[in-house]
């Protein structure tokens, strides 16, 4: 097979998931033209989304595209994945001091010192960057964006503050102060900044005013508000919160939107306790980090880094082919075709992953509440809990509890009680949580389906 035949080969095999055809395909062709930039870089990554080393991987496809610096922060990631935390900051160190505005590297750094639990010192290669004369708002925004994830609000205030300086007037800015005001109950505030930024259209900027909407209770608002992005490339984003408006008016679209009873699935998996063990011995291996990152849900815990279901482990691939045989049933088994609909709507000849993780959470360990945006339909497998979680429903699966900072008097559509080899799924828009446990291990696998 030529060169081109075997890059085209790993190019579509990874495409279509199947990791390991990708692998051999991609490794041909490097020993075919081992200076092909091209190459290279998806080797490189394949490399990386496998579980294989890739760190060094990466220095060789960046020596054969020197303008790609998404590459050296693909080779931080590396490091860190490979257990170097020090090694991963110091090359995004090097690469900041010569260029010094470089966002996606001040953004990588920040996540990998979060989770080696370095919270005090996490950002402070963007307050070094913002204080330098030049610094672009994009930079100053990509810092308010860093500590606004982190609700360190005092901190947020006082970025805002030096980029108003900065960039008097700017329109991002008066919608980071909205943002701001909304989410730490300074009602009187943000409702005076909504007229100034009527104009401005972001889905962004739009989900901020749907969230403060529904803590004031102004339902009409909240709902005309995210109706505007049904349909479009955000629609996504806005989905959870139609949800909750249509259930607090009672509204019949509610149950439309969610099911009656809702679109949830709970199959326990005929995977037996030797191989759930093997299961959750390469899983406690793989979670080598210190501290989430600081956007997702885990509290008290980790979650692994790279696509787990690409991991060649044997445990780890025979518990992904009967998941995904779960997955085909589930999707088999729902309701006819809605084109209006954010589950029904698409074709569902085709299952593909969009992500896949473990967590390991501990002693008072829980997720917040959260939806997936990206996803069509999401997960939990169970794999190792605790034998003593506390009194019922400690630890359960709760799916449709709004985020408490909503404060809206809402409860669960249905909660779950985890068992080793469960498998819940359930529409990726649908809010979903667990409840805290007093103690122990609790160690989970996640994936979301992707929209076909």
């Amino acid at each position: 097979m030529d060169t081109t035949t075997l890059f085209q080969t790993a190019r579509q095999a990874r495409q279509v998931q199947d990791i390991e055809v990708a692998v051999e395909a991609i490794d041909a062709a490097q020993k075919a033209a081992p200076d092909d930039p091209n190459i290279a870089t998806v080797r490189a990554l394949l490399y990386y989304e496998s579980w294989r080393p890739a760190s060094d991987l990466f220095v060789r496809a960046a020596e054969l595209n020197p303008e790609d610096m998404e590459l050296r922060r693909n080779q931080a990631l590396g490091l860190q994945s490979e257990g170097d935390g020090p090694a991963a900051m110091a090359l995004l160190e090097r690469e900041l001091r010569v260029q010094p505005f470089w966002v996606e590297g001040h953004r990588t750094l920040a996540r990998i010192r979060l989770t080696r639990a370095e919270q005090g010192e996490h950002d402070r290669s963007f307050a070094e960057a913002c204080a330098t004369s030049g610094a672009p708002l994009a930079l100053h925004l990509a810092w308010f964006h860093n500590a606004a994830i982190a609700r360190d609000w005092d901190k947020v205030h006082a970025i805002l503050e030096n980029a108003e300086h900065a960039f008097p007037g700017q329109p991002a800015l008066r919608a980071a102060r909205f943002y701001c005001a909304a989410e730490t109950g300074d009602d009187v505030s943000a409702e005076a900044a909504l007229p100034g930024l009527a104009s401005m259209n972001d889905p962004g900027l739009d989900l901020c005013r749907v969230r403060f909407h529904l803590r004031l209770g102004q339902w009409t608002e909240a709902e005309r508000c995210a109706r505007r992005h049904v349909g479009s490339a955000s629609g996504a984003m806005f989905w959870p919160y139609l949800s909750l408006i249509w259930r607090l008016t009672d509204n019949p679209l509610a149950q439309w939107l969610d099911g009656a009873p809702p679109y949830l699935s709970v199959i326990d998996l005929d995977i037996s306790t030797g191989q759930l063990a093997d299961l959750a011995d390469v899983l406690r291996r793989l979670h080598i980090l210190q501290a989430p990152y600081p956007e997702q849900s885990v509290r008290g815990g980790t979650q692994t880094d790279r696509p787990l279901f690409f991991h060649p482990d044997p445990a780890v691939q025979a518990a992904r082919h009967k998941i995904m045989d779960a997955v085909r049933s589930y999707v088999d088994a729902l309701p006819p075709h809605d084109p209006n609909h954010p589950l029904l709507a698409t074709d569902r000849s085709t299952l593909l992953l969009d992500g896949s993780w473990s967590v390991r959470l501990t002693d008072k360990g829980f997720h917040a509440s959260h939806s997936h945006v990206n996803g069509w339909i999401s997960s939990a497998f169970y794999v190792a809990l605790p034998d003593q979680p506390g009194p019922p429903p400690s630890g359960h699966f709760a799916l449709g509890t709004p985020p408490p900072e909503l404060g809206l008097e809402l409860s669960a559509y249905q909660t779950v009680e985890p068992r080793p080899g469960r498998l819940v799924l359930f529409p990726s828009t649908m809010w979903h949580s667990t409840i805290p446990f007093d103690a122990g291990e609790r160690l989970t696998v996640a994936f979301d389906i992707q929209r076909p």
